[in-house]
């Protein structure tokens, strides 16, 4: 039986979250898989930048930031020109902000609404996009051309410069 978009999604973005705040287990499918190690790598990369626009979110966000998150996302992916590097930066900056709101035993909780925040986003504004990219194995398939095994391939340069313009939306977006 095939699986929708939107119950891949919330697959692929639980996974995610749990793994950002250390819930070890297995991942579920191939695209939790990549998402695991892409978005470690952004933030690998790019933690320098995503880590002080997590805390100025929630230094600015006050008592709502569930709304806020959502206007940030929105804005995000309401822009031309979507990408996967786009969705990658998403959960990275999503993942950063999950361990930053953890709290022992609100852990899951938490980022089950962080979840359902990014699949109401990605689903409400972007489905037909990210199935017109092939869905989930799409993303994939598009992984494989950037492989860290090939450093210097025009796909992971442009991959890189697309994740650090979408990170600069969001600084964008937090600082107006």
């Amino acid at each position: 039986m095939a699986t929708s978009l939107q119950e891949e999604t919330l697959i692929v973005a639980n996974d995610y979250m749990d793994f950002c705040i250390g819930i070890k287990k297995a991942p579920p499918n191939e695209a939790a898989k990549v998402m695991r190690y892409l978005g470690k790598d952004v933030e690998r990369i790019y933690g320098f930048r995503l880590r002080p626009l997590v805390q100025f979110f929630l230094n600015s966000s006050g008592f709502d930031t569930w709304s806020k998150l959502r206007s940030v996302m929105l804005e995000v992916v309401g822009r031309e020109g979507m990408s996967w590097g786009q969705i990658v930066s998403l959960f990275s900056f999503t993942g950063i902000l999950a361990v930053q709101l953890s709290t022992g035993e609100e852990d899951v909780a938490c980022s089950r609404r962080l979840v359902e925040i990014l699949t109401e986003v990605l689903i409400g504004e972007k489905e037909e996009w990210m199935v017109q990219n092939g869905g989930w194995r799409g993303f994939i398939k598009y992984v494989q051309k950037i492989r860290p095994e090939y450093p210097v391939s025009p796909m992971k340069t442009a991959f890189l410069i697309t994740t650090n313009i979408a990170i600069a939306g969001i600084a964008f977006l937090l600082v107006r």
